[in-house]
């Protein structure tokens, strides 16, 4: 049976502000994460959404999941799954040169390697792939600037489950190589939703920041985890970061408490706890 359970994740405004709202087919799961990432996000300033499932105690929780944010480079995994999904229409693999780029655009966030794969796809396939996928309320930055692409909680969860299950969009070699490239991410990037997973679990993730005049840093981590009984997918969203370190730790905030209750006997030790400190070098606006 799937219980709702819902919570204010805002008290100081929790009149009008979205709640956490989350259900399980595991007794007592779905109380434990609203309350648990409620109090994460307690002491948070920034517009913070949130999307998890889990298939495996079909589990969901969400957080303004209908919010729309500058996608910054979190859209690398949507270019990399177009660019799979076009590939797969003429049955042909990746060329070397497609496999280069793609390689550097997930594993180190190459900014060149995107603007090339988007200028060689073009918006037309971008949105031809979103159809496709079910990905209705994302919208493809203009004039070249993938990175103002408009994403939300609900699409990301949607291509992170086209990833990790079985579909008629991507085939499963596709899906493979996305996971590959996901779980060979530099170290310097492995920050965000992989934060507390314990040492049983497959991570795989991307990250996105982004700097702009209004509303500050936004910071993304979309991450899918497979391992010890689980199989579950985890989007954080942010914005209004006065700092990119400043979202990065909010996004971890909320990883750190989905992954304990998930895996309420990991040992602290066991879990994983990114070491270096992200970088604010990066981005101004890409375009092509």
């Amino acid at each position: 049976m799937l219980v709702p359970v819902v919570a204010g994740a805002a008290p100081a405004s929790a009149a009008t502000a979205p709640q956490v709202s989350c259900t399980s087919g595991k007794a007592g799961l779905a109380a434990k994460l609203q309350k648990d990432i409620t109090a994460a996000l307690a002491t948070r300033t920034g517009t913070v959404a949130v999307g998890l499932r889990d298939r495996s105690t079909n589990t969901t929780c969400t957080l303004r999941a209908t919010t729309s944010y500058d996608s910054a480079s979190v859209v690398k995994v949507t270019v990399l799954a177009t660019l799979l999904w076009d590939a797969k229409k003429t049955n042909r693999y990746l060329t070397s040169r497609e496999n280069t780029l793609a390689t550097a655009m997930i594993t180190k966030s190459d900014n060149a390697a995107t603007t090339s794969l988007w200028n060689q796809l073009g918006v037309t396939k971008v949105k031809g792939f979103l159809a496709a996928a079910g990905m209705t309320q994302t919208v493809p930055g203009s004039g070249g600037y993938w990175g103002l692409t408009r994403i939300n909680v609900t699409d990301e969860q949607r291509l992170l489950s086209l990833i990790t299950a079985r579909n008629t969009v991507l085939s499963d070699n596709s899906r493979v190589y996305i996971l590959k490239l996901m779980g060979n991410v530099i170290t310097s990037q492995r920050w965000g939703t992989p934060a507390g997973a314990p040492s049983s679990v497959a991570v795989h993730v991307k990250n996105g920041w982004l700097q702009r005049a209004t509303r500050g840093w936004r910071v993304h981590s979309v991450g899918t985890f497979n391992g010890g009984g689980h199989d579950y997918t985890v989007s954080v969203l942010t914005d209004g970061n006065s700092t990119m370190s400043y979202g990065v730790n909010t996004i971890q905030a909320v990883a750190k408490v989905i992954h304990r209750d998930l895996f309420p006997t990991a040992t602290a030790a066991s879990r994983y706890a990114p070491t270096t400190t992200p970088k604010e070098a990066y981005v101004a606006v890409p375009r092509g």
